[in-house]
């Protein structure tokens, strides 16, 4: 059961701050607001991916993490191939926005996880490996300020003349 003498909340508060980006972090939606959609599949030599690949590369680890911690049926994808798009594929703006959309979505499905009193942060999640719903929150955080910051990285280097 969580405290209840105020640790509680103010730890679930910390961590929603977390994911949601700002203070030391950028938020997923100031990176994608303005993300020239034409940037998308274009490669820079040396990198081994594309914006839109490392998008849909956090959509599918986002999903993954979000459907672990709350569905015991749960199957992951394989390791690491089925965490990232085929590298041939490429997005048009709708694939683009559907990325963008269904991150979204399971991202705030993840928030309303977190914000929920009622489910235990520290608990081992049943059928992982110790893994806890606060462990899984923080793994979420760290993976998406790390690509975001990729995306930022690679937006700018494809801007540039």
């Amino acid at each position: 059961m969580p405290e209840t003498d105020g640790r509680d909340a103010a730890l679930r508060e910390h961590v929603l701050s977390l994911l949601r980006g700002g203070a030391a972090h950028v938020s997923f939606d100031d990176v994608v607001k303005d993300f020239p959609v034409q940037l998308a599949n274009r490669k820079i030599a040396g990198v081994p991916y594309t914006p839109w690949q490392v998008l849909e590369h956090m959509r599918i680890a986002l999903w993954d993490i979000l459907e672990f911690s709350r569905d015991a049926a749960h199957v992951s994808p394989a390791w690491p191939e089925g965490y990232w798009p085929d590298k041939d594929l490429e997005a048009e703006g709708e694939a683009w926005r559907k990325s963008v959309e269904a991150f979204r979505a399971d991202h705030k499905a993840l928030e309303e996880l977190i914000a929920d009193p009622a489910a235990d942060l520290y608990a081992r999640i049943p059928h992982g490996t110790g893994q806890t719903l606060l462990r899984e929150a923080l793994l979420v955080a760290d993976h998406n300020s790390y690509h975001l910051g990729v995306l930022v990285v690679l937006k700018r280097a494809l801007e540039t003349p």
